[in-house]
């Protein structure tokens, strides 16, 4: 399936949600390309997973905005594939650097820079440990075993909506149960 097909799926695809994320985060290695950036050398073309641009020009003309969380120790030969890839002006949000906190420092950084609650978020990553540390901040994370597809695309999608919906119910049982506590308060106070 060539770039377009992906992306005329993908937006046919986000266009059956009606809640969306804000922000898209991505991983780099084996999530949007299939090798390690440490492994390479910045001479090479690299090449993406089949699904990745279609995906991102979906994203992106449907207003979604888009970010990269690496834990790679070698930023510029993954911001220099990110260039040859004709990609890297699609990401408001590039934070590419090695560290030992399974990405947390990086999503601390991401939301500091766009202001957008971690909740707002959706995150593809290959490495299970860095998918248990992000959603404990609140973000939708999806584990990729093949890179970023259209499985993984409305396995995300799907659930930012059950995510989002589950706060929302738990936010209207909060607000009902405050309003008649106040109520019953106020009651009391009258007697």
């Amino acid at each position: 399936m060539g770039d377009e097909k992906v992306k005329e799926e993908a937006m046919r695809m986000i266009g059956m949600f009606q809640v969306l994320p804000r922000l898209v985060v991505f991983d780099l290695d084996y999530t949007l390309w299939p090798f390690y950036c440490e492994c390479r050398s910045k001479r090479e073309m690299p090449s993406m997973y089949p699904h990745v641009k279609g995906i991102i020009t979906a994203l992106k003309e449907k207003g979604i905005d888009l970010a990269i969380a690496s834990r790679s120790p070698t930023a510029d030969i993954a911001n220099t594939f990110l260039d040859k890839l004709n990609i890297k002006s699609m990401f408001v949000a590039k934070e590419i650097f090695s560290s030992w906190t399974h990405k947390t420092d990086h999503f601390q950084r991401i939301h500091s820079r766009t202001g957008i609650p971690f909740n707002s978020m959706l995150f593809f990553d290959d490495e299970d440990r860095n998918i248990q540390a992000v959603s404990k901040m609140g973000v939708t994370s999806i584990y990729v075993g093949d890179g970023v597809n259209l499985g993984a695309l409305r396995q995300g999608l799907t659930e930012f909506t059950e995510n989002q919906n589950a706060s929302e119910k738990n936010k209207q049982r909060w607000l009902k149960k405050y309003s008649q506590n106040s109520s019953s308060s106020e009651k009391k106070d009258l007697k």
